[in-house]
């Protein structure tokens, strides 16, 4: 049974930076793509960046050029580093992690881009 836990989310300005992490709990984890989704209100959850246990990554066109997503092996975590923050930006932040047809979220972590 996999387990994910988010953490990082919070307050930041425009142009600012917030670092968001995925714990990851039970087996195989090198096996999985790790994802960050994003749900904003009255809006569908979409991708913002996946990255597969090669370390080959993927973006929304949205995100790429500030948005940086990498995983962590031995500790088991996924990261979001998120940097030129802007307001549409602002959403629940959710991890994923699939493996054929496995499929885990986490509980989701605000971030809310706002002066």
């Amino acid at each position: 049974q996999v387990q994910l836990v988010e953490s990082g989310g919070g307050l930041v300005q425009p142009g600012g930076s917030l670092s968001l992490s995925c714990a990851f709990s039970g087996s195989l984890f090198s096996f999985y793509v790790m994802g960050w989704y994003r749900q904003a209100p009255g809006k569908e959850r979409e991708l913002v960046a996946a990255v597969t246990s090669g370390g080959s990554t993927n973006y929304a066109d949205s995100v790429k050029g500030r948005f940086t997503i990498s995983r962590d092996h031995g500790k088991r975590t996924t990261s979001l580093q998120m940097n030129s923050l802007k307001p549409e930006d602002t959403a629940v932040y959710y991890c994923n992690a699939r493996r054929g047809l496995a499929d885990a979220w986490g509980q989701g972590t605000q971030v809310t881009v706002s002066s």
